[in-house]
This record gives structure tokens, C-alpha cells and sequence, in this order.
């Protein structure tokens, strides 16, 4: 009798025959016991998604970087035209592995910036279990590889709890790679399961991340064929790649040297001919003009096009790059024979391209995400070109750039309501499933599709109990009814958009829309939600969104207006938050803090540890004080206490003997203050006060150093970070681990004596709820 599957796990059933006493009686027989398997010929699966890609910056769709993995699997494959995300990494992450709407598992935005709203709150309900869940559940083996930004941020410590991390409920037996929402590729901070570990070669070795993914991907894949090949996978490979920081080896970016020396808007008319000519977009279809909060190529200035060219070269090598790793993960399945009968989802970007970076791109993004962007002149820009993707730099390339990557449409990532920042080129291949090759497919699909496809596809059904508890229904439609009929009416002909107060809704071909926010612009006014415009496009006309018809179709408007609500009030996407730096303060979100209070208390060997994870000293003054104890005849070396890294943070540490005091800001400027007394040998304590001026967010402050309470040495620190170190160096007690704070430390920085604790304690005049985005770019600009 075959097994009932919409109950998961399968519930064991109990064996009723005949039980002998002894087990040599010839009558003495059971069942064998057999493993858990899907149904015959079930296909392994393969989901590739890409990071932060427009749909006009690969060549698969028509653009300027070179991917001959993705052309390959166009050729045997399926090209979907028409393929949608959330407009934002987290939530198209979590659409996709659930098959619901982001905010029908709590991820309307960013865990970062998650709410007590049921939409944003970051916790997805388990009444909602992720695919992986339900493939291992009916016998498939399951593994991640990548970036993870579902975990809430008070659940990423070293305590847990790990329900939402990949190998919790994610549902994956296998995750090596990272948490958050982006890393350095040279110096990442992984995760094996929940393990902190290090990568085993250093950037001058050769390491970079997608690579190293890429390796970890094809020894779990051989590994898995060669001990279990009657099961089939489900692998998930989402490297950081190609989100900022933009980093590749420097071969790679050469290779597109003096190709975009014609700028942004020249660059979109050439791609839009090569889409037409790829076949990927309407014959007829037409580009969009440029917002007018995006300059022309021929506004820039002189001077700075040569970096803008190089930010661009970095780019286009990135993906090149990520596309050959990625190719090497489809070579090896290939080779063990396996993907004539893989699912593979080729996702180009889980939105659109990154606007992030400012108008003139960034040496380091970390400065426009503290309000510092003016930081960045364009004078240190055009010093620090040759720099841009390598390791010591955090760079982001220039919104033009962004923009024209999502070619042929309107915006860029963030931009719900348009195009350009929720469509994404997409690739299906199966050979055993698909007999259609190298087809364009333009039914209206979306990236919650992806889950009930692949249940279709493995004759598995939804389930309607996932560990004890009952399963809302899958909010997705299944693609398989497009592999082999290019004409068959769309089955997914309604779909809502939201993000950060940009709303759209589809429907039937008809789309109304309504820009709330720009991406870059942190200290913009928004407009009040009633009194954003809305346009609308008639998509069986108009593929681009260019013409809009809102004054001539007020009726059809107001219809899809009010259908946009319906929808919103289904799918819990009320009500509408366009907050952005306070809801990074976990107390005007209301979303739970793990470290509170004004002091905290850390023990030796703890590393690892997320921002969340570490009482915030930032906007006000603070202490860190160790006891320390120094073996005679040693001398005194290396990290008491490290936060942040190479491109924002601040340590204590000891060097030849002598205790030291570093903030680092953005990777700009180092204030180091340091003593001339040795710190003797035996036990002591160490600890540096900062006093921060007040008066507002991003001042700085006089740090004193004491040994035993007595003060040693002071210093001035003249400006300080007032929102975040870095998205993803943590904080280390007893070494510093990643990419170093400062160069200062010398050779060795893990700490030579012994560390018994250390201790945080911050001071009354809290600033952090005062941040004001204008009032520190003028600050910014006023440390020129």
C-alpha cells in the first residue's frame, strides 16, 4: 500500500502480525525495514539564487556580463521572461522556501528592521513549514549553501534559539555559509550548521567566498551520490555574490576594462538591443525613461567617471565570476551523471539591482547606511579607485549603474511597486522532465511558484500537518503547467507588491503602481501614504511599464487600488511601515533585544558574536574593562575585546607590552590612543573610558586608559559611527577574528595571557532614539 503523504513526519505504523519467542523459529518474520524515500524517478532539485541582479545585467538576459552557465542552460532549458521576487533579499528568501507570500511569514522587510506587526515581526509561523522541511520529511536529502537572512536578528547569537537557522525548521539536514544580509567575500564569518568556523585559506592564499561555496556544494553532492544515490537532493546554492560588498579577483574585472566608458544611459540602449535580439524581451518593447533623482552620465563629473567606470568593470566581473562557481557546482552533478534528472532553477537576483550605493557608488557602503556618505568625497574616491573589489575595500557601485542593470524597466531594488526591481531573469531545466529546449516562457509567474513546482514535479502533495501542526495552503501556483505549451493561458494572474511603502498589484496583464520611497536617499520626506501617485500600464501593450494610463483609465485605477487592499489585508501586509532608521532601534520597533540593560558581561573564548548580541555603545560614552593575567617573564600581547572590523569598529589590546585604545571609522581614519606604562606581569585590570561630547549622534569623545583604576594614557577620538560597525564582522573576546579592526595589532592577535572576564558598561546619555539622517551628514560633512 502506498504511503499518505500530506501528514508529515509519515507516521509510523506499529506491527500487528505474529511475534515468535524465539527468533530462530522458522515462523519468525518481519517487514524489512526500508528507508524513506519519495516517489520513483523524483527529481533531485537545485535552486540557485543570485543576489541583488537586475534582469538586464547578466548576458543569459541581454546584458554585459558574461554568463555561460546561465546561456548554457537557456539552450536546454527554459527562459522565463516574466518571473518576480519581493523587490528585497530576506523576503524573496523566505517567499521562495515557503511558497507564501513575505509577508505571509513575517517578512515584510529585513529581519534588521523587523516589527511586532505579524507581517514584519521576522518569525515565520509554523503553520507555514518551509519546502526543504517537507522534501526531508518525504526522503530527500537536503543541504544550503550560502547567505541566510531569516534568522531574526535576536535569534543569531551563539544561544539561539536556532529554530529559524537553515538546519533549525529551515529544514536542511547540511548549511555551511553565513547569516545576514550580505559578507566579506574575503573574509566571511561562516557558519557549519550553527558552528562558527574559519575559512581554511586567506585572501592572499587565493580564498574568496563563492569559491569556497562552490567547493562545499560539489564534496556534499559527491558525498551524497555516492553513499545514498537512491535519494534525491534538494540543494540551495545562494551565494553572497552579487551583493555589495563587490569583491573579485582583480583578473576577473579587467577583463571588462574600458567597456562602460559610455556611462549609464548609453549601456541601457545597448542592452535593450541585445534583449531583443536574445529574444528575452518583445520585439516592441520600449526603454523607459530615467528618474529624474538619477543623473544623466553626462552630469557626472570628469573626475569621477573613471571610478564610476571601474565600479561598474568590478560589477560585471563579480557576476562573471559567480556564474563560473555556479557553473562548476552544475558540472559536478553532470559528472556523477545526475542532471538529466535535476530541477534546476537558475534565480538571476532575488530583486533587482542594489541602489544602495549613492550617486557616486562608495569605497566603503557602510558610510551611507551610518548617514556618512558625504564622507566620501569624490577627490578620496579617485584615491582609492584601484582599490575598488579587492580586500581592502567595502565598495558599492553608483545607483546609474543599478538602474541601467534593470534594463529595460523602471527602478531598481526596494522599488516594489516597479518592474526594475521585481523582475528577475529566471532559467527551469530538466531534461527528464522538460522536453521544450531553449524556449522563452512569458506566463506571469513569481518566486512563491517555485515551492508548489517542485512538489509537482516530485509527485509529492502539500501537506496538511507538518510535525503536529496544521499547514496553511501554499500561496504559490505551480509552473509545470507552462514547461510544454508557451501559449498556455497564465495560471498566477494576481499578485500584490510591497515594499518600504512602494505597492503595486498585478492583474490579468494590468498592473497599478505607486512609488512611496527612493532606495539611496536615507533622510528623504516621504509623502504622506494617501498622497502617493499612482499609475497604471496595460501589460498586454506595454511590457516596460512606460506608458501610464492613470488619467485616462481612473475607473480600471481605482479597481486595481482597491483590489491592492483586499490583497493587503489578506496576506498581513497592514499596516504599511515606511520607517527606516527607527526601526532599526529594537525598542521603537518592539521587536525583542537579547542584550539590554547598561552593563554587560563577557567571558574569555566568546567570538562570534552579531551587533544584536552586544550591549551598543554607540551615541554615547561607555567602558570596557578587563581582568587580565600576564605569566612573568611574558610579555603582554594581542586582543582583549574586538567589535567591528577593517571598515568600522573599535578594540582594546595590548601591544609590546602596552595597552591601546582603537576606534576605526568606516576604514577611513584610525584613532589610536595609546600609554607608555608596560602593564606588568600578574593580575590587573585594564580599561578605557570614552566620553562622548553629546549633543547629538556621530560625535566624539576623550578615551582614558587605567591600569588598576589608574590612569595611564588619554587620547581624543573625533567622530564615531552612529548606527552600525559592519553587516558582518562581530565582536571577539581574547582575538579578532575575520578582518582585523586595526593593522596596529602587529603580527599575532590572539591575546598571550589570560583573560578571566570582560566588561561592558554604557552611560546614561543614550542618543540612538535622537538619530536625525540630515544632522549627521552635516556632521560628516563638517569633519572635511
Amino acid at each position: 500500500m502506498s504511503q499518505r503523504r500530506e501528514v508529515l513526519p509519515i507516521p509510523d505504523r506499529q506491527y500487528l502480525g505474529l511475534v515468535t519467542y524465539d527468533a530462530k523459529d522458522p515462523d519468525t518474520t518481519f517487514p524489512p525495514i526500508t528507508p524513506r524515500l519519495p516517489p520513483e524517478d523524483a527529481p533531485n532539485v537545485l535552486v540557485i539564487l543570485l543576489d541583488d541582479v537586475g534582469f538586464g545585467a547578466s548576458s543569459a538576459f541581454g546584458g554585459p556580463a558574461n554568463t555561460p552557465t546561465a546561456e548554457r542552460l537557456q539552450q536546454n532549458g527554459l527562459t522565463y521572461n516574466r518571473f518576480h521576487t519581493t523587490a528585497l533579499c530576506a523576503p524573496t528568501r523566505a517567499a521562495l522556501l515557503s511558497g507564501r507570500n513575505h509577508h505571509s511569514v513575517g517578512m515584510g522587510s529585513i529581519t534588521e528592521t523587523a516589527t511586532s506587526a505579524p507581517g514584519l515581526s521576522g518569525l515565520k509561523p509554523n503553520t507555514k513549514a518551509a519546502l526543504p522541511m517537507t522534501l526531508k520529511l518525504n526522503g530527500y536529502s537536503t543541504a544550503q549553501f550560502g547567505k541566510c537572512h531569516e534568522v531574526p536578528p535576536w535569534q543569531t547569537s551563539p544561544v539561539g534559539p536556532f529554530t529559524a537557522w537553515p538546519t533549525g525548521e529551515g529544514g536542511f539536514e547540511h548549511f555551511y555559509g553565513f547569516i545576514g544580509g550580505e559578507n566579506n567575500q574575503y573574509y566571511p564569518a561562516l557558519y557549519e550548521g550553527i558552528s562558527p568556523v574559519e575559512p581554511e585559506k586567506t585572501p592572499e592564499e587565493g580564498y574568496h567566498l563563492t569559491e569556497d561555496l562552490a567547493d562545499h556544494a560539489i564534496d556534499w553532492v559527491r558525498t551524497q551520490k555516492a553513499l545514498a544515490p537512491e535519494k534525491p537532493f534538494f540543494m540551495y546554492f545562494a551565494p553572497g555574490a552579487t551583493h555589495a560588498p563587490h569583491h573579485v579577483p582583480q583578473e576577473w574585472a579587467d577583463r571588462y576594462a574600458g567597456q562602460f566608458a559610455g556611462g549609464w544611459d548609453a549601456q541601457r540602449e545597448t542592452i535593450l538591443e541585445q534583449q531583443k535580439q536574445r529574444g528575452v524581451v518583445p520585439a516592441d518593447a520600449v526603454l523607459t525613461a530615467r528618474p529624474d533623482e538619477i543623473p544623466s552620465w553626462d552630469e557626472m563629473s570628469d573626475e569621477l567617471k573613471p571610478v564610476l567606470e571601474r565600479q561598474m568593470e568590478v560589477y560585471a566581473g563579480f557576476l562573471e565570476h559567480t556564474d563560473y562557481h555556479v557553473g562548476r557546482v552544475v558540472d559536478a552533478i553532470e559528472d556523477l551523471g545526475a542532471l538529466e534528472n535535476t530541477l534546476v532553477y537558475y534565480i538571476i537576483g532575488d530583486n533587482g539591482a542594489s541602489a544602495e550605493g549613492t550617486i557616486n557608488g562608495a569605497f566603503n557602503e557602510m558610510a551611507n547606511f551610518n548617514g556618512l556618505a558625504a564622507i566620501e568625497t569624490p577627490e578620496f574616491m579617485v584615491e582609492v579607485k584601484d582599490l575598488f573589489g579587492t580586500k581592502d575595500a567595502y565598495n558599492h557601485y553608483s545607483v546609474g549603474w543599478a538602474w541601467a542593470m534593470c534594463t529595460p524597466f523602471q527602478w531598481t531594488k526596494q522599488v516594489a511597486s516597479h518592474w526594475g526591481g521585481t523582475r528577475n531573469g529566471t532559467i527551469v531545466h530538466w531534461p527528464a522532465g522538460i522536453e521544450s529546449k531553449g524556449e522563452t516562457r512569458s506566463q506571469f509567474t513569481h518566486v512563491i511558484d517555485v515551492a508548489p513546482t517542485i512538489l509537482e514535479a516530485a509527485r509529492l502533495p502539500e501537506p496538511t500537518f507538518v510535525n503536529g501542526v496544521q499547514q496553511s495552503p501554499i500561496e504559490g501556483t505551480s509552473m509545470t503547467y507552462s514547461f510544454e505549451d508557451a501559449a498556455a493561458p497564465e495560471r498566477h494572474d494576481l499578485q500584490y507588491f510591497e515594499m518600504a511603502g512602494n505597492r503595486g498589484i498585478y492583474y490579468k496583464g494590468w498592473s497599478a503602481v505607486t512609488r512611496h520611497s527612493i532606495p539611496w536617499l536615507f533622510s528623504q520626506e516621504l509623502p504622506a501614504l494617501d498622497d502617493d501617485v499612482w499609475e497604471l500600464y496595460d501589460g498586454t501593450k506595454d511590457w516596460t511599464q512606460a506608458n501610464d494610463l492613470a488619467a485616462e483609465m481612473p475607473d480600471r485605477l481605482a479597481s486595481l487600488q482597491r483590489l491592492w487592499l483586499i490583497e493587503a489585508v489578506k496576506y498581513n501586509v497592514l499596516p504599511i511601515d515606511d520607517r527606516r532608521f527607527e526601526r532599526f532601534d529594537p525598542a521603537i520597533a518592539g521587536r525583542p533585544q537579547l542584550i539590554s540593560g547598561k552593563r554587560q558581561v563577557l567571558l574569555p573564548g566568546m567570538k562570534r558574536l552579531s551587533e544584536h548580541s552586544v550591549l551598543s555603545i554607540k551615541n554615547r560614552s561607555f567602558s570596557v574593562t578587563a581582568a587580565v593575567d600576564i605569566r612573568e617573564g611574558i610579555t603582554a600581547h594581542g586582543v582583549v575585546i574586538a567589535q567591528g572590523g577593517r571598515f568600522g569598529g573599535w578594540g582594546l589590546y595590548v601591544k609590546e607590552g602596552r595597552a591601546k585604545f582603537v576606534y576605526n571609522l568606516l576604514g577611513m581614519t584610525e584613532f589610536i590612543i595609546g600609554t607608555d606604562e608596560d602593564l606588568p606581569s600578574g593580575k590587573h585590570q585594564v580599561r578605557a573610558e570614552f566620553a562622548y561630547d553629546g549633543g547629538g549622534v556621530a560625535k566624539g569623545g576623550d578615551v582614558t586608559l587605567f591600569y588598576d583604576g589608574k590612569p595611564v594614557g588619554t587620547g581624543r577620538v573625533e567622530m564615531t559611527q552612529p548606527m552600525i560597525f559592519s553587516a558582518d564582522e562581530t565582536t571577539d573576546v581574547g582575538d579578532d577574528y575575520g578582518m582585523p579592526v586595526t593593522t596596529d595589532y602587529g603580527d599575532s592577535t590572539k591575546f598571550n595571557g589570560r583573560i578571566d572576564v570582560v566588561q561592558l558598561d554604557v552611560g546614561d546619555d543614550d542618543h540612538s532614539h535622537l538619530i536625525d539622517p540630515e544632522e549627521v551628514a552635516r556632521v560628516a560633512i563638517s569633519r572635511q
